[in-house]
């Protein structure tokens, strides 16, 4: 469900704003509005990865066992 609402807001941002018919007249959508839904959806990407982004590892000084 998630992915089918990813994939309407990228339809919604890459089609035009306003469109017509006879008098042909088309709209695109504003550049801050396009770069705020490609921000969105780069950010829910992002968030989709494994884990938190901390590993946790076990450091021991040279020489001792």
């Amino acid at each position: 469900m998630a992915e089918d609402l990813d994939n309407s807001i990228r339809q919604n941002a890459e089609g035009p704003a306003k469109a017509g018919a006879d008098g042909v007249n088309v709209e695109q959508h504003q550049l801050p509005d396009q770069i705020a839904a490609d921000r969105y959806l780069q950010s829910k990407k992002a968030s989709r990865g494994k884990g938190l982004g901390i590993r946790l590892v076990k450091l021991s000084p040279p020489g001792v066992s």
